[in-house]
């Protein structure tokens, strides 16, 4: 009886969340699909429009869903790595596994903890964190909310920009790797258009023989364009 009453206060849970955000400030924009389903994947997209509080996102259901973070776990460690000084600069080139070895376990928990990144269960081959999480991350860093100092935040922020021009800012991390036989995929980033911000997440699944470098690069380009970019008009 107990179980049966938990399932069905979870779905009116659900239902009034899902209601509320549709209604509120979340708008489910499904003709973003044609750009997953042209490239034969599965995927997500979120973005939050800073200047009006509002979010835009493709597959809700699969924005909440857990993911292991591969290299895009890169941006927090960096931040770790050179707020404590096991990191002399965010430009020393180092790879993702050296890296957090550098920091030490416990002090990654530490900040794991600190920051509520993810599941929260530091190992590499058990923690996740969905691209709902990870738009929140992303959010924070733009405008230096994260319990690092300020100039830290900053120099990761500058070392994530991708262009820079008189119309437009765009800047992201975009990595992919291997799990149960296919590719995961995540970029994410943000795009700045007449001093608004732009926070965005793009999240899918593809095959392992994929080129998912060059399709995350078109995927990210082709979506943004689609809602309106790099016409300085937004």
């Amino acid at each position: 009886m107990k179980s049966t009453f938990n399932q069905i206060a979870f779905v009116v849970i659900a239902f009034f969340f899902i209601q509320s955000c549709t209604v509120n400030n979340v708008t489910v924009d499904d003709s973003i699909e044609k750009y997953f389903k042209d490239k034969q994947v599965e995927g997500t997209f979120g973005m939050f429009d800073n200047s009006r509080g509002s979010f835009t996102i493709y597959n809700l259901d699969r924005f909440k869903q857990n993911f292991p973070p591969g290299e895009s776990f890169m941006i927090f460690s960096k931040l770790v790595g050179v707020h404590t000084g096991k990191l002399a600069s965010d430009t020393v080139q180092i790879d993702f596994n050296a890296l957090n070895q550098l920091i030490g376990k416990d002090t990654l928990q530490f900040w794991v903890d600190s920051v509520k990144y993810g599941n929260k269960k530091w190992k590499q081959d058990s923690i996740s964190i969905s691209p709902d999480e990870q738009l929140g991350l992303i959010k924070r860093l733009y405008f230096k909310q994260l319990p690092f100092r300020s100039s830290v935040q900053e120099a990761i922020k500058k070392s994530l920009i991708v262009e820079n021009n008189a119309q437009y800012q765009l800047a992201y991390q975009k990595t992919e790797l291997i799990s149960d036989n296919k590719k995961i995929s995540w970029v994410i980033g943000w795009v700045e258009e007449n001093r608004h911000v732009y926070p965005f997440v793009i999240n899918y699944t593809s095959a392992l023989d994929s080129d998912a470098s060059a399709m995350s690069t078109a995927l990210c380009k082709e979506i943004l364009k689609h809602i309106g970019f790099f016409k300085g008009i937004m």
